[in-house]
């Protein structure tokens, strides 16, 4: 079973190993209103603080809430000006109407939507704007490559599946997060991209999937050196807007 607390053992290279969210998405967040000076950010899940450093950026005030403890650490030495709370997002304290911007990035599917999204109804202010990201590694609509022929020979010899927990639905994403009534969807936005891999990044991302064993990792960047030492991996990100109904 996935282990949510997989990334906290990894924090101290889980932020160089996991790639960015695309320009695109963060543009179009811009073009909806979520990245203005002045409002006040929520980063759910916050990891290695990759949303909240574009929130910061843009100059929001910033809360990051990250359950695990080592991630946390590395949260507040990174960004001192932020205020972390180390806590799950269905347990942390939220102002009624004081959330301008919540954004989940890679982290929604962790969390238990029947008791977040009444929560996030209180906290988001009337205008406000939920941004919920995901990066899929691995377009299913892209060409197979050797590369994902080996990676599918190894989830394929698995005993048993494995959970996904819905990590790459988008449809299933938005029917939770909409069900209850309390948030319509504003916006959903898709980027598709390609990044060239060496054995020492595929080794370094694949170690963060919280689904894969060690030796799993070590087999599929072995794979690479013998499809020689690069790799073009595709995938797709996508982001769901959403705002609170009144």
């Amino acid at each position: 079973m996935a282990d949510p607390m997989h990334f906290d053992r990894l924090a101290s290279g889980y932020d160089d190993a996991r790639p960015p969210y695309p320009a695109a998405l963060w543009a179009r967040a811009a073009e909806l209103g979520a990245l203005r000076p002045g409002l006040r950010g929520l980063d759910l899940g916050a990891g290695s603080g990759q949303a909240t450093r574009v929130l910061l950026a843009a100059g929001l005030t910033v809360t990051a809430v990250e359950p695990g403890p080592h991630l946390a650490a590395e949260l507040r030495r990174r960004h001192p000006e932020v205020e972390v709370l180390q806590t799950t997002a269905e347990a942390a304290p939220l102002p009624a109407g004081g959330v301008d911007v919540a954004v989940a990035a890679t982290s929604i599917h962790w969390m238990d939507t029947t008791v977040l999204v009444p929560r996030l109804h209180r906290a988001l202010a009337p205008d406000g704007l939920l941004l919920v990201l995901r990066n899929v590694f691995g377009d299913e609509d892209a060409p197979v490559t050797p590369f994902r022929e080996r990676v599918a020979e190894v989830v394929a010899r698995r005993a048993a599946p494995r959970a996904r927990h819905g990590l790459q639905d988008l449809a299933r994403t938005e029917t939770d997060l909409t069900a209850s009534g309390l948030l319509t969807t504003v916006s959903v936005d898709e980027v598709r991209w390609s990044v060239d891999l060496d054995a020492r990044r595929v080794r370094a991302l694949f170690a963060t999937f919280s689904d894969w064993t060690p030796a799993e990792v070590e087999e599929v960047a072995d794979a690479v050196e013998v499809l020689g030492g690069s790799v073009t991996e595709h995938y797709r990100s996508w982001m769901l807007t959403l705002r609170p109904i009144h």
